[in-house]
């Protein structure tokens, strides 16, 4: 499948700038005395020159060089733009003007040269320097002082240990007081909703201290 050509109003205006720059440098370099071919190829230096100066732009931004021969192209363009408008008579060119047209095509040979065989500066590649590893510093101990290192506070003497008081011996009692208790401390919990206390259990017994302490501690009351 065929494409449509569809042509950019930048290109056609690219198109009639240079057709009409390249007819103005022509005229000025034949009305300075460069007639035949030397005319038509002066148009042509000066559009090389200027598309090396701005190729080497888009390569090097900071070439200061390729700023001075792009500037140098463009008033050359310009310039004889200008002078063919009816600003300069073409039958008596002065001849400062002859000069600048017969020494241009040794001016754009040199700039060519300069922008096309001029080294870019790439940055040289830094190698990594293993960086030093800082040591722990040593302390050095003086070992012999003249002051005396102060003794640490002595230790507070610890009361004495109590004696052990024997336990009472163990108050034995019957299974079937404890099924009892046992019984009486289920009823109170599913009539509250909470466990019987030991001193409730204990007057409900009617029993001495010890075994109601026996009994609780085995229904494991509070």
């Amino acid at each position: 499948m065929s494409r449509s050509f569809r042509p950019d109003a930048v290109l056609v205006q690219a198109v009639i700038a240079g057709a009409l720059s390249f007819a103005h440098l022509h005229d000025l370099a034949e009305a300075a005395g460069q007639s035949g071919w030397k005319g038509w190829v002066y148009p042509i230096s000066v559009d090389l020159l200027m598309v090396a100066a701005w190729r080497r732009l888009r390569t090097a931004r900071r070439d200061r060089s390729a700023w001075v021969w792009f500037v140098i192209a463009l008033v050359a363009s310009l310039g004889a733009n200008i002078a063919t408008a009816g600003l300069l008579d073409l039958e008596h060119v002065p001849a400062w003007l002859r000069i600048l047209v017969a020494g241009w095509p040794a001016l754009a040979f040199l700039g060519g040269t300069l922008l096309v065989h001029s080294p870019t500066d790439t940055p040289a590649p830094t190698e990594a320097r293993p960086q030093p590893v800082d040591e722990p510093a040593v302390t050095e101990v003086d070992m012999h002082r003249d002051d005396p290192t102060p003794a640490p506070p002595a230790a507070p003497e610890l009361p004495p240990a109590r004696p052990d008081v024997p336990a009472g011996p163990a108050v034995s009692v019957p299974v079937a007081l404890v099924d009892h208790a046992r019984k009486i401390a289920d009823a109170h919990r599913a009539a509250t909703g909470a466990p019987m206390p030991a001193d409730a259990l204990s007057a409900r017994l009617g029993l001495p201290g010890p075994t109601a302490a026996a009994i609780a501690a085995e229904l494991q009351l509070v």
